[in-house]
């Protein structure tokens, strides 16, 4: 059976449209069922991001959780991060994040992690998924065994504390002058407060949700107000959370982006400096670049490569023993602190080798030139158009004239309806053409 409602990054789309009260009901009924266990009482939390939508979603898996007998504590705005480590500390059941992450504030999703604060395998999805469409009205709960909800108030504190210990109680960011981009999204307040705590002089930008306004011109994924704010106000390092806080993308003193390929190249170098490392690698995905695999490599280190889905990351690096992974778009595993990617973590994590070396971020943040690299999106209706003859054709075209010198990937989406086109190697020119002519062949019609 192949699974329909969840996509690489639990369920999400049109908020009222693909992501229904009904559906999100169901899904508290389905993922309750699954994960209830033993006699004692189950519970859930359920944590949001600053979407309008939260609250009709919110409501509606409260009514389903609680229609099948478990508790359910909410946590209100908070990163995702911060709802896989409350699931744990907490000793829930089931954690619940509603985000769309990176998406715009017209869509949103239900993230699931289990009781150790993972999330969920395709298998125990598929298990949410056979519930989904069955009738379960004969197995809600009676009366008399029904659900309780409450919200929890100190989370964003507990969350905080837990984030500045995985820092030595020695180090400080005084005298770092910072810029925190929160995309207007679940990290608004205690991003800024945990960098201010850890002594940086903290500027903030995105911090003003009205529902509507997460990620639209700020974040990780339009991180040049961040770039123009860091260049205005002369700071060392500039930081840029997305909509649900599990990615980060850094920008240096210049203003200049730094990626997640680049991150991941100072954690590694960093670490393996310090035997901080549980095995001589890393773990990342197809879509990082090549040039961070042959960087790696010159300091003794390995690149394994997955699937794109920082959950993949995860998987093989739990299988395989990595204490370290991520992807080039900013999710930052690092496992001796966290069981997801977790952006505010990450950040600090690189503060600290910056504060360290007592150099610029652009020459601490850059460990390798990367191959040129072009990635371009083609969106679409209904069905990805990746089978179509044109399309195969193009591809095959593509592969042929790159030949030994590049790479291509061509994939659909997991959390949008889109095709993602990206190709590398050490012809700019050819890999732009290349590229372009996937991209026009996907959106032919």
């Amino acid at each position: 059976m192949t699974r329909k409602i969840f996509g690489t990054d639990g369920i999400r789309g049109l908020a009222n449209k693909t992501i229904t009260p009904e559906l999100a009901l169901k899904v508290g009924q389905a993922a309750g069922m699954v994960f209830q266990h033993g006699d004692h009482r189950n519970r859930v939390v359920i944590g949001k991001d600053t979407r309008l939508s939260g609250y009709m979603i919110e409501n509606a898996l409260v009514a389903g959780f609680t229609s099948v007998g478990m508790d359910v504590l909410l946590l209100g705005p908070i990163p995702t991060p911060a709802v896989a480590m409350l699931t744990r500390s907490m000793r829930a059941d089931l954690g619940v994040m509603i985000s769309a992450s990176h998406n715009p504030f017209e869509d949103n999703g239900i993230k699931l992690f289990g009781p150790q604060g993972y999330k969920l395998s395709d298998e125990v999805e598929m298990r949410i998924e056979r519930l989904l469409g069955s009738d379960l009205s004969e197995r809600l709960a009676k009366s008399a065994d029904l659900g309780r909800a409450r919200r929890v108030d100190d989370v964003r504190a507990r969350y905080a504390e837990y984030v500045k210990h995985t820092l030595p109680r020695n180090l400080s960011f005084e005298g770092m002058r910072v810029v925190v981009d929160c995309a207007n999204g679940a990290a608004y307040r205690v991003a800024p407060e945990v960098l201010w705590e850890l002594g940086a002089e903290v500027f903030s930008v995105g911090v003003d949700p009205d529902g509507m306004n997460i990620n639209r011109d700020v974040g990780s994924t339009s991180p040049a107000a961040l770039s123009q704010k860091v260049r205005e106000l002369r700071a060392d390092i500039g930081i840029a959370l997305d909509g649900d806080a599990d990615r980060v993308l850094i920008v240096d003193e210049h203003g200049v982006l730094v990626d997640g390929d680049q991150l991941m190249a100072l954690v590694a170098q960093s670490w393996k400096a310090d035997g901080r490392l549980s095995q001589p690698g890393i773990v990342a995905t197809i879509m990082s670049n090549f040039g961070l695999e042959r960087y790696l490599a010159t300091i003794g280190l390995s690149l394994a490569r997955t699937p794109v889905g920082d959950r993949y990351v995860l998987e093989y690096m739990r299988a395989h023993g990595y204490n370290v992974g991520g992807e080039q778009s900013g999710h930052m595993i690092l496992s001796d602190y966290c069981t997801t990617g977790d952006g505010l973590i990450a950040a600090i994590q690189v503060m600290a080798v910056v504060k360290r070396r007592g150099k610029p971020v652009s020459e601490v943040c850059h460990a390798f030139d990367p191959l040129p690299q072009i990635l371009k999106n083609v969106r679409f209706k209904g069905v990805a158009p990746l089978e179509k003859a044109i399309v195969t054709k193009a591809i095959q075209s593509a592969r042929d004239k790159l030949g030994g010198e590049g790479r291509l990937v061509v994939r659909a989406s997991g959390t949008e309806p889109v095709i993602r086109v990206m190709a590398e190697g050490g012809d700019r020119a050819l890999i732009e053409r290349v590229v372009d002519d996937v991209c026009e062949a996907v959106a032919a019609r």
